[in-house]
């Protein structure tokens, strides 16, 4: 590989497609860059339009005591992020501001708000889907869309800390769960053909944290919970995951009491959009200009 020639990042950032900031994974996004996530946007609406699911847009931040309940720093706690401000007197504000002043520490003067960073755009959901009672007979399918947070700064631009999430997430029994995962790996790989990308797909999991974290990512793995559709984007030995396909079994009806018509547990299963990292492998495979990328792919985008 050459040292000296410029990377994927250095290509987006130049064009002024990525705009830097000065932070790893942190980058501003140009208009024609906004147009092609607008475009995946539309063209994923328009495959999951016979779906009827329930349109839900939540913030990029959550309820902090909800954001515990849900488990999520026990399985990825290096990748939380929480929200602090300050909250002191006029003394405390003075102190404050000798230390910015000399370039000391000041976060110690912050404290922790009732807010986190969200993590993935279904999580504000089971507890709100949670208070709704009991599930109806057929269950229920949700249309989510959420700028998320995880803190794993990288040179990777595939790899942002702050990024756009798109969802569909089905709440219901065991086999509509399961059917409905199984529909969308269909789907999900149709859709992907559409814009003339390479992939493949493969059984995978998630980043959990520490010892017993292997041990569940194994888990995962041999009962087949995570699959995701891989992209070669900034290397053909480390293609990027741009889809993931998830059955969460019945974890989030555990934690949040969600019950199927039957009274039973309900399980979830979502399937997963990365909308930047898709719009990335389009600039990677078709070039940095859109206007001179395939016919078809232009317009599968409507663009």
């Amino acid at each position: 590989m050459c040292e000296a020639c410029p990377t994927l990042l250095d290509k987006l950032l130049h064009r002024g497609l990525l705009v830097d900031t000065g932070i790893d994974g942190l980058y501003g996004r140009s208009g024609q860059f906004e147009q092609v996530i607008d475009g995946f946007d539309r063209l994923i609406s328009k495959t999951g339009a016979d779906q009827n699911a329930e349109v839900l847009r939540f913030p990029p931040g959550m309820n902090r005591v909800l954001f515990e309940k849900s488990g999520y720093l026990k399985s990825f706690p290096q990748l939380a992020g929480t929200i602090h401000s300050f909250a002191g007197n006029d003394k405390e504000h003075a102190a404050l501001l000798d230390r910015l002043a000399e370039g000391q520490p000041w976060w110690d003067k912050q404290e922790m708000t009732d807010i986190v960073l969200t993590p993935a755009a279904c999580y504000p959901l089971y507890p709100t889907a949670a208070k709704r009672g009991p599930l109806p007979a057929d269950g229920l399918i949700f249309d989510l869309n959420s700028y998320c947070f995880r803190h794993e700064p990288s040179k990777e631009p595939t790899r942002q800390q702050m990024f756009r999430m798109r969802e569909y997430v089905r709440i219901g029994t065991p086999d509509q769960v399961v059917a409905f995962r199984t529909n969308w790996l269909e789907r999900g790989q149709a859709l992907i053909e559409k814009l003339r990308l390479p992939f493949n797909v493969d059984v995978a999991n998630d980043p959990f944290f520490g010892r017993a974290g292997r041990v569940m990512a194994s888990s995962q793995r041999d009962l087949g919970l995570k699959f995701e559709l891989l992209v070669p984007v900034n290397s053909e030995e480390n293609p990027t995951a741009c889809l993931s396909f998830n059955y969460h079994q019945d974890h989030f009806g555990s934690t949040w009491g969600i019950k199927t018509a039957e009274g039973e547990i309900a399980h979830t299963a979502c399937v997963g959009f990365g909308m930047e990292r898709v719009a990335i492998a389009l600039f990677r495979h078709h070039g940095l200009d859109v206007d001179k990328w395939p016919a078809e792919v232009r317009d599968a985008l409507s663009l």
